[in-house]
């Protein structure tokens, strides 16, 4: 599994005792061997790694990992730079666009928000190949809960974007006055029209951070050569 930042350490210890997480670890372990699973073993908590608790500004909460080969990567709606960019990040580039008239970048690799605090998180951080929530259920949402909830008690300010139905649940756990909590429909096509479009939660959580006397978010990727 890969390494995360220093300052999330004591969780990941905490948490390992845990009945719910020692079974959970089996089980990714089993399906590790038995099957093809998405990310790499070794990206798996690519999110801790790249931001660490401190740095946590923004908190994007994902479903599960992409499940088609070469796309997962440890970060919610993040894919690596040779990977074609899938159609709910066409869309949350294209809502930057007109929000914020970032240009469209040619690759979907976000590891430069994880770099600046912003927490990729995905409910869910393990798939079978082709096959969508196939991990769902098995422990994973437990452990994430529990991060929502640690990033919840910080004092410092943190932005919640919630996306879709199944991360405006998470709302339920938010209680800290500190934050500001960001609600829109899901960046999917079947769903980015109806409030997506148009929700300016990138202007907002930077117009929100630098109130609070935090750098704001660059949100514009790069292009890569190709």
């Amino acid at each position: 599994m890969s390494t995360v930042a220093a300052d999330w350490i004591p969780y990941f210890q905490k948490e390992s005792q845990q009945e719910y997480y020692k079974a959970l670890t089996v089980k990714v372990k089993e399906e590790y061997q038995r099957n093809l699973v998405f990310p790499p073993k070794d990206q798996v908590f690519n999110a801790f790694q790249y931001t660490s608790y401190e740095a946590v500004k923004v908190v994007i909460i994902g479903q599960d990992p992409y499940h088609n080969v070469g796309q997962a990567h440890g970060l919610c709606f993040s894919v690596k730079e040779d990977v074609e960019i899938p159609p709910s990040l066409v869309n949350i580039y294209q809502e930057l666009h007109d929000d914020l008239g970032c240009f469209i970048p040619n690759n979907g690799n976000l590891t430069k928000w994880a770099k600046q605090g912003v927490l990729l998180l995905n409910t869910v951080l393990t798939v079978r190949a082709h096959q969508a929530n196939s991990h769902r259920g098995i422990g994973w949402e437990t452990f994430t809960d529990h991060v929502i909830e640690l990033v919840d008690r910080k004092e410092s300010p943190v932005v919640f974007l919630l996306w879709g139905s199944p991360a405006q649940k998470k709302a339920e756990m938010l209680h800290n006055p500190n934050h500001l909590i960001l609600k829109a429909p899901h960046p999917s096509p079947l769903s980015a029209y109806r409030g997506f479009f148009g929700c300016k939660h990138f202007s907002k959580t930077n117009e929100f951070l630098e109130k609070k006397g935090l750098e704001p978010i660059d949100w514009q990727i790069e292009n890569v050569e190709r």
